[in-house]
Parts: C-alpha cells; structure tokens; sequence
C-alpha cells in the first residue's frame, strides 16, 4: 500500500523537528576568538527554571529576571532573591517542582521581557498570559496595564523595551491565536498575527504601529530612539522600524539571522545582542515553505511542543548570542556546546563587563566575564 500523502507529509514534519532539537553546535572558543578571554559561571535558579530575560533598576543593581513559577528574581550580594509575583495567589496554585509549571503558568503568570522605567522606577513586565502588567520599585504583586485590545486578549505578551526621556512602553504580542506553551505551533503554523504596539503611561493609550507580523518577538530601541528594532521568530530576522528621521513610519530588514532568534538588547560597546534559541536547518526551511505540511502535522493527535523539548534536552541542543552592529552585521557569536551551557538561549544582556545569557528552559543562568572584549 502507498503511503498517504498526508501522513508522509506529517511525518517528514516530525523528521523536521527531530533535526531541530538534534542539531549540534560548536564550542565557544571557535568562534571570532571569543571564548578565550571570557570566564563562565552557571547560576542556579532554585525550585524554577526559565530565566527569559534580565533588567537593571534605575540604581544599577541587579540583574532581575523572570522565572517559569511567576515569580520576579533579584540577584543581589551573589544570591537570587524574592523581588515581585505576577500572581497574588501563587502559594496556592503555583507551588510543587519546577516541571509542573508550564501546567499552570496561565494561572501563575509567565514573565518574558522585563524593563524598568527610570523615571517612576516601576518595572515593566510583559507576561505572556497576564498581558503588560508593572510592578513599583519596592517589589510585590504585579498590577495588569491591558490585556485585552477591542475585547480581544492578548495570547501571547512576549517583550517589551521603554524610551526613557518619554516613558513610552513599545511591546509585542506574538500571536493573537497561540499561547506561549504552543510556541512551536505558532512557528509551524505561519501566523501572522504578532504585533508591536506602544503604551504611553501619561495618558493610558494604547496603539498599534505594526501588525501581521510573524512571531513577532524582542524589541529594542536604538540609543537615540531613532528606530525600534522587532524579531520576527518565525522569519529568523529582525525588522528596523522607523519611528523619527525622513524614514518615519517605514519598515525594512536590518538582519537576517542562522537561526530562530528570540529578544534583542542594546550592547553598551555599541550595536545589539540577540538571543537564538536554536538553528534553522535547510530540512526545516524547505518545510516552511510548503504551509500545508505544518499545518498536516498540527492536526495529528499529539503535543508538537513536548516532542520537541524531550528530543531537544536528549540530544543536549544548543542556541547562540549573537551581536550585531548598528548596521545589522554579525560582531560577535558565542555558540557553547559544552554541557548546557548555551541552552535555549532567549537573551544575551551585557553590563560591566559581564554578559547574562537567559534561557526558556535551564534552571540556571550563564554569566561570562568579559576579560578582554573588544568592540
């Protein structure tokens, strides 16, 4: 009997994932003669994992960063400390081990993308459940900005960047069809239903600059606020949004990536850090062009998702941190195959000569020293 087209096709898209999650990297050392003069610590998170993104407070300390149970971290004197909640209810609902969280982080809340406004000291969080939520400069339980737009709620809040001198929050929302959880049907799937959109906190508005986007992901402002840069995920680049100059209002490519990026930062040796969760291979390119295989593959009884965690933690798969010029040329990358080191990377945030590397999914952040960087 020939095979059915529609199952040759869903399994060729599982053939896809696999080469995904198994697709190996090299060590950090090879790559620009980086690795030699950086130093690498592991920081434990304890009873979570998924240090997604970092933030400095307004007084330099820190970094704070957002784990997988809802809670905000701060690291202070060399230790993780209890800073704020998304939940107020977490005692009851958000306890147990670390793995039992993605069960219930629509209800605990899951902090992506953190920012903190210089002027009030409040910290920005965009949760991907809770929408854009703050929280003041003392800590404690979040308060929720918006959720919602035209009574539509926001599936998928993922980062956010502030312009400091007007205190506008610019953030993204992914998807208005697919949680986090689902990330990866998101990605297979082709929605085009991201956007970036702008808070201004003097008069509560809320606008949308840009829509139809692709996994839209990361945000990050140029120094002179000039241009706000987006990650599109699903597209492996990031997009230059015009917001003053001639060019206002336009949109152009300012990077095509190797691989799935997630959030992007300011470098204070100039340009910006992105985050790459994993490799684009061809297999995977050649499947994205063809929608109706991914969308072949979403209909098969299964978690498209857990099957691509458990082969990607099997084979021990590895992300990279890229930085880019103002131009959108590669810098630096950091690819770190040894142990877990380079896991699932989201974000790569550079301060004092030390870069903080997060991830969707380790239980631990990585921090390099930079011995003898070079802009």
């Amino acid at each position: 009997m020939r095979p059915q087209p529609h199952f040759t096709a869903a399994a060729m898209a599982v053939v896809a994932i696999a080469w995904i999650a198994y697709n190996g990297g090299v060590d950090v050392e090879t790559r620009l003669g980086v690795g030699k003069g950086w130093q690498y610590e592991a920081i434990p998170i304890d009873g979570a994992v998924g240090p997604e993104s970092f933030a400095f407070d307004p007084r330099g300390e820190g970094p704070y960063t957002g784990v997988s149970d809802g809670r905000i971290l701060k690291w202070h004197h060399n230790h993780w400390f209890n800073f704020a909640v998304i939940a107020s209810h977490r005692d009851d609902e958000c306890g147990g081990a670390y793995y039992e969280h993605p069960k219930k982080e629509h209800i605990c809340g899951r902090p992506l993308g953190l920012c903190f406004s210089i002027s009030s000291g409040d910290l920005y969080i965009a949760d991907a459940y809770k929408g854009l939520v703050v929280v003041g400069p003392n800590g404690g339980t979040s308060t929720t900005i918006i959720s919602h737009l035209e009574d539509q709620p926001f599936f998928f809040t993922n980062s956010l960047d502030i312009d400091q001198p007007t205190a506008a929050v610019y953030f993204t929302t992914s998807s208005s069809k697919y949680h986090r959880r689902n990330y990866i049907s998101l990605i297979l799937s082709e929605d085009r239903t991201g956007k970036l959109m702008k808070y201004e906190p003097e008069s509560e508005q809320v606008s949308v600059l840009l829509s139809n986007l692709s996994f839209a992901n990361g945000v990050a402002l140029s120094k002179d606020g000039d241009y706000i840069l987006i990650v599109e995920t699903t597209n492996c680049r990031v997009l230059r949004y015009w917001l003053e100059t001639p060019k206002a209002g336009t949109l152009e490519v300012f990077a095509d990536l190797p691989g799935f990026p997630d959030n992007i930062k300011r470098s204070p040796r100039g340009g910006f850090w992105v985050g790459i969760h994993s490799r684009r291979e061809k297999l995977i390119q050649w499947i994205l062009s063809y929608p109706w295989i991914g969308k072949t593959l979403l209909k098969l009884p299964l978690d498209i998702t857990k099957v691509y965690s458990y082969l990607a933690k099997l084979k021990g798969s590895t992300g990279l941190a890229i930085r880019l010029s103002e131009e959108g040329d590669v810098l630096e990358i950091i690819e770190d195959k040894k142990g877990n080191r380079g896991r699932s990377i989201s974000e790569a945030e550079e301060k004092d000569g030390v870069l903080w590397v997060g991830s969707v999914d380790a239980p631990f952040v990585a921090k390099y020293n930079i011995l003898d960087a070079k802009g």
